[in-house]
């Protein structure tokens, strides 16, 4: 059978230089390209690839995407060190995850989900 071996999903932004600050200084990632013209860039993190563009139209609706983690309290408490503000602190879901969600400035949601744990 095939093999799916990663995701990098792609996030508008109306103002790109803001956005990779915000990835950069507000969620630790770091600049791993980003195209001359300045409409696309990519930040990573832990393996973890997001791109960005350059949306002057804002025909692209916002998204939301799940990042996930073994350590989420103590992610949850870096962003929170650096800065970001969270719009979900951690809940556990109907379903037995547990995440926090934040947003990145141009209406994407962020979701950081860890495994369920015994409360």
């Amino acid at each position: 059978m095939a093999r799916i071996s990663r995701i990098a999903p792609e996030l508008p932004a109306a103002n790109l230089h803001a956005a990779i600050a915000f990835y950069e200084h507000k969620l630790g990632f770091r600049v791993a390209m980003q195209m001359p013209a300045g409409d696309y860039a990519i930040v990573e993190r832990d393996g973890v690839a997001i791109h960005l563009f350059q949306d002057d139209s804002r025909k692209h609706a916002p998204v939301g995407i799940h990042v996930f983690t073994s350590d989420l309290e103590e992610l949850r408490d870096e962003f929170v060190e650096r800065g970001a503000t969270l719009s979900q602190d951690i809940l556990r879901k109907p379903w037995g995850n547990r995440d926090f969600r934040l947003h990145d400035g141009f209406g994407n949601q962020i979701k950081f989900t860890g495994p369920p744990t015994e409360d």
